[in-house]
């Protein structure tokens, strides 16, 4: 069975909306860093992190992620 991991937008909405990575993360209470390894996929964000970054960025949590098979 091929890997799966978790794919974002989060990068193209955040730009978009004129917000650094420090920007964002100082709106949702958490450290660049964790915008950055979300932004890369090297970090799989929590259900409660998922929400706040979809309600801040005005979308939902399905626009923003999305899951790519191993074999694509």
């Amino acid at each position: 069975m091929a890997e799966r991991r978790l794919g974002n937008h989060l990068k193209e909405l955040r730009t978009a909306r004129g917000l650094t990575q420090s920007d964002l993360a100082a709106q949702i209470g958490v450290s660049r860093k964790t915008i950055n390894t979300v932004e890369n996929a090297i970090f799989v964000p929590s259900t409660l992190l998922a929400l706040a970054l979809a309600t801040k960025l005005n979308t939902t949590v399905e626009a923003l992620f999305f899951i790519i098979d191993g074999d694509e």
